[in-house]
């Protein structure tokens, strides 16, 4: 059992270890955290998480490929999440500690897959934190602006967007093409254009997206923690804010910017993937405060559904603005709430919104930057990683080397990356983080439902699931048939494995009388990563790899779970 890669970690000794005060809480020593959450702050929590970069930025991109039709996506993306929701509810009633899905792993699919998720949230720590350090960025240049103080082009984004941006307009402007050249291609062209270089290498870098980072690091490192007062009202604050944009932008919507609905088909819609499940990528973040809640067992699903709905809500509201005030066409922006009142000549409320999304996503980026040292800190103490990564500040009392090591880690990329290829990379890393949650309550024993704890509901999969295969191959027939026959087939292998996926637990729900929920929850997470592109699953599968080569050169050696394995035997 030693020797096995699958080792599990019994759901008894995690809890015995979290009384312990082994844990992946920020302080050791038989620390534990005070248990002060109930409903209403759960509630709130999520909606904090939820409601940041995403609805401050990534809805304009979304918004510019999928058109007004952007709002069915929403609905596509917040019913996803609703089945993995609901898993992440069914282990946080069994396994009421701080760990997430990286302690969910480790007791149902066993050590390998437990460093896989681990790993793949630490990727999708950082570079969540990256967009968002990017985001926040735009905002505060604009809000700056709005006090006349001037910040040059080129100290305000990534290289890279700035060469693409001068290619292009030099090759619009040749062509004659001008009503081609966005605002957003411009500032580009000026940020490649006004650098200051030597030869063809221009100095380019997003320094605001540097100093948020260093900033918020700092803080996170010397025990600064946001109370539940203080999230609360960051809530209030940006909910006000989003409301205020529905309400006023609603008088300046052109009914005729809704025509065509979707104007580039269901793909289009589709293709904003990345940019809408990021909006989202927040709510499992409440999974992480199990530790804090009064009664996690009845509190922690009540909490991810509600703010889900609540955020769903907003961020449909938000798209049918947003398209309604102007084309669709020009939200390709980083700051697509401010840009859109400026461009209806009200520069005041874009002011307002940008001071509000720098408070917002400033939030957000702590929020998660406390987050990413403790999954450092977690796997440290199981003997995945170095001790260092869990060693304990002792006047701070925080994870000292891990903080640091995360600021590196986010503050370096959000230099030079783009803000695109991280959320890409962010909603992969999540959505295969919701697709072994779901995967590990089916391998869960089934409980009767106790008083006071949260039960999945079960409900039969064998009547179901095949009716809904039989049906999507034959109406997608014809889509099928062309993975194989197009010119890149190679290039559809993520939906190759997604119909390989479907049939396999098309048999085994007939066989096993397997739960409804967690099934419809994998199939669909699955379905929405191979939206996300060719190219994203490749980089993903080498940082996979990267982890994988870690692992058995260090982790599976210096397990403890193993090493307690061996002494019992021995």
């Amino acid at each position: 059992m030693s020797k096995s890669i699958f080792r599990k970690k019994s759901i008894h000794k995690i809890l015995v270890d979290v009384s312990s005060g082994f844990s992946d809480a920020e302080h050791s020593g038989g620390s534990h955290l005070k248990k002060e959450l109930n409903v209403k702050d759960l509630t709130l929590m999520g909606i904090a998480a939820v409601v940041g970069a995403g609805i401050f930025s990534t809805i304009g991109l979304a918004s510019f490929n999928g058109g007004p039709g952007v709002t069915i996506l929403f609905v596509i993306t917040a019913i996803t999440c609703g089945f993995s929701a609901l898993c992440y509810a069914e282990f946080a009633s069994r396994i009421p500690v701080a760990g997430s899905a990286y302690t969910y792993a480790y007791a149902s699919f066993g050590e390998l897959i437990a460093w896989i998720i681990g790993w793949d949230l630490l990727m999708e720590y950082a570079i969540g934190n990256i967009a968002v350090a990017i985001s926040w960025s735009t905002y505060f240049v604009n809000l700056m602006e709005g006090f006349h103080i001037h910040i040059p082009a080129y100290l305000t984004m990534d290289y890279y967007s700035a060469f693409k941006a001068h290619s292009q307009v030099v090759a619009f402007t040749a062509s004659h093409n001008i009503a081609a050249i966005t605002d957003e291609l411009k500032q580009g062209a000026l940020a490649w254009s006004s650098a200051p270089g030597f030869g063809g290498f221009r100095l380019i870098a997003n320094i605001p997206a540097l100093l948020i980072v260093v900033i918020i690091t700092y803080l996170v490192y010397i025990g600064i923690r946001e109370t539940k007062k203080a999230t609360n009202a960051m809530v209030i604050l940006k909910i006000a804010i989003v409301l205020a944009v529905i309400c006023i932008g609603f008088f300046y919507v052109t009914p005729a910017n809704w025509h065509p609905f979707m104007p580039n088909g269901f793909g289009g819609v589709m293709k904003g993937v990345s940019g809408v499940f990021f909006a989202y990528i927040g709510f499992d973040a409440i999974s992480t405060t199990a530790e804090e809640c009064q009664s996690p067992q009845r509190d922690l699903p009540r909490g991810m559904i509600y703010s889900l709905i609540i955020c769903t809500v907003l961020y449909i509201l938000i798209a049918i603005v947003l398209t309604g005030m102007v084309s669709y066409k020009d939200l390709a922006v980083g700051d697509p709430l401010a840009y859109v009142f400026t461009k209806v000549h009200l520069p005041q409320i874009s002011g307002i919104i940008s001071f509000s999304a720098v408070i917002a996503t400033a939030s957000v980026l702590l929020i998660f930057q406390v987050g990413q040292p403790r999954i450092w800190m977690s796997m440290s103490r199981d003997g995945l990683l170095p001790k260092a990564f869990s060693r304990i500040h002792p006047k701070y009392h925080t994870p000292s080397f891990a903080t640091i090591v995360t600021g590196f880690v986010v503050a370096i990329p959000a230099l030079f990356m783009n803000l695109t290829a991280v959320t890409d990379l962010t909603s992969i890393g999540t959505l295969f983080a919701f697709v072994l949650v779901c995967g590990g309550v089916l391998l869960l024993p089934r409980e009767a439902a106790k008083a006071g704890r949260f039960h999945l509901p079960y409900f039969n999969s064998k009547y179901i699931v095949p009716v809904l295969f039989v049906a999507g191959a034959y109406f997608f027939r014809n889509d099928i048939w062309a993975l194989f026959t197009g010119a890149n087939a190679h290039e559809n292998f993520p939906m190759f494995l997604f119909i390989i996926l479907s049939a396999v637990l098309t048999v085994a729900s007939v066989v096993k009388n397997l739960s409804l929920i967690p099934v419809l929850g994998l199939l669909s997470c699955f379905y929405l990563m191979t939206e996300l592109g060719y190219t994203n699953w490749l980089r993903f599968l080498i940082w996979l790899v990267i982890g994988l080569v870690i692992y058995f050169t260090y982790s599976y050696k210096n397990s403890l779970l193993g090493k307690d394995h061996s002494e019992a035997h021995n």
